[in-house]
């Protein structure tokens, strides 16, 4: 019997009295008005909110393995504002207001995500310390800056800059030159949210079908392994396991980040490295990295560099790259120095959702009750309660703010064949850390790298 607890630090350090045991399969057909295919934060987060709209709504949500098997349970526990796409993308295609509106859209959703989880009564141990982006030689001070500056042009001022007495103040990396501040951020332990959302909308009326493998999504349709569900409307909430569905091996490719999680820090350590409200926090390097200080005083530290599998390929074994475990171990002692000494207890990883042109989407086509949301490129934790919110007014056919959101109806186009995806994919993947290397030599942008990566990204 496989041990979920061994999945994350976060499902490892789940209340005693959640077990993990998996909850009971479909058996035969069954008909509902809502059939949910993915019991994660995009999946549940859409149920809580259909049900507080109408409690009698009838909702089935299928799910392969446990309710947070995937990213939700196992992520970096940033509650981000931040978009795939960014603002400038947005304001391209949809206009400089709809662009701004977006960007505030996802500022209240990191409120609301801490609002819910509390009137829900799920510790999942919120905290709003905002994120901070560490600056560390001068490339990464010319971009970051540029970054604070673009943002103030959009009328998003409270994005700030701080030199580097003002970074340390916050927190005390090596080679500080100052730093990008966020406030629009918050951290928490991210099983406990999907586990308490999986319960609250169980103990309301929802049906979350485990061990259940959707095969096939169609109109008003999934078939499933243990039977078919028929529902005036379906939704996909798969992010990065959407390959193994019928018809969508090209719709998003999964891209494997990678965590560690130290033992739990003394007090005087952490007196020397700050984060003292729970900081969410990174650098200014293109390959990208993030952390949080845990409520139990761990440092939980991610980032990218694991490989795209072949064919779009999910497996438990990618879940464990040692070279890129080693290697985030070697850049969070190099981040913090203090660490050095500290045991490293978890290593994990899990795939995430990449559109083709890096921008997520939400959507319902009511001729067919076909919904859908994802590709949120491993900032999803926030962005999938905007898109449970957005899908529940979508689904009971209320006009609202959010559901004339710019990212509402987007489809992004297919990745391509087998083996240019492959192909493509590794060239962008080799980008950052070349780019890295560059200016962390040079002490200024790698120009070309820079500008091939936005053409492969789409920015």
């Amino acid at each position: 019997m496989f041990d979920f607890r061994s999945l994350s630090l976060w499902h490892d350090t789940l209340p005693r009295e959640d077990t993990l045991a998996a909850r009971a399969a479909m058996h035969g057909d069954i008909d509902v008005d809502v059939a949910i295919v993915g019991g994660g934060y995009t999946g549940l987060w859409t149920a809580h909110y259909l049900l507080e709209a109408d409690p009698t709504v009838r909702i089935a949500i299928i799910e392969k393995s446990i309710a947070g098997f995937g990213a939700s349970g196992r992520n970096g526990g940033w509650v981000s504002s931040i978009l795939p796409m960014g603002v400038d993308r947005m304001a391209k295609e949809h206009g400089r207001d709809a662009a701004i509106a977006m960007q505030r859209a996802m500022y209240d959703t990191v409120d609301e995500v801490g609002r819910a989880s509390a009137a829900l009564g799920i510790d999942c141990h919120y905290a709003k310390g905002g994120q901070i982006e560490f600056v560390r030689n001068p490339g990464q001070e010319r971009r970051v800056k540029g970054k604070v500056n673009h943002a103030s042009d959009y009328g998003l001022d409270d994005i700030a800059w701080l030199d580097a007495e003002q970074a340390r103040r916050r927190a005390a990396p090596s080679r500080l030159f100052g730093a990008k501040y966020n406030p629009h951020c918050a951290v928490i332990h991210p099983a406990r949210l999907v586990r308490g959302l999986a319960a609250s909308v169980e103990a309301r009326g929802a049906t979350i079908y485990e061990q259940t493998t959707a095969r096939c999504i169609e109109p008003q349709r999934v078939k499933t392994d243990h039977g078919t569900i028929t529902a005036e409307f379906v939704v996909r909430a798969t992010e990065g396991f959407t390959p193994s569905l019928q018809g969508e091996r090209r719709t998003l490719v999964p891209i494997y980040s990678l965590m560690i999680a130290t033992e739990p820090l003394p007090h005087d350590v952490w007196e020397q490295i700050g984060l003292g409200r729970r900081e969410a926090f990174n650098d200014g390097r293109h390959l990208i990295i993030y952390g949080q200080r845990t409520a139990d005083g761990r440092i939980a530290f991610g980032g990218r560099g694991a490989p795209y599998h072949f064919a779009s390929a999910v497996r438990p074994a990618f879940d464990q790259e040692p070279a890129v475990h080693h290697m985030l171990h070697r850049t969070l002692v190099e981040l913090f120095p203090q660490v050095r000494e500290a045991a490293i207890t978890h290593r994990w990883g899990g795939p995430l959702g990449i559109p083709r042109d890096w921008f997520c989407g939400v959507g319902l086509d009511r001729s067919s009750g076909l919904a859908w949301a994802g590709g949120y490129v491993g900032d999803g934790v926030a962005t999938s309660n905007l898109a449970g919110r957005t899908l529940a007014d979508l689904i009971h056919g209320r006009a609202s703010d959010i559901s004339k959101l710019a990212w509402v109806g987007h489809r992004s186009r297919r990745w391509e064949p087998e083996p240019i995806r492959w192909l493509s994919i590794r060239t962008t993947l080799k980008l950052p850390s070349a780019a890295d290397r560059y200016e962390d030599k040079h002490g200024k942008p790698d120009r070309l790298r820079n500008w091939a990566l936005g053409r492969l990204t789409g920015h």
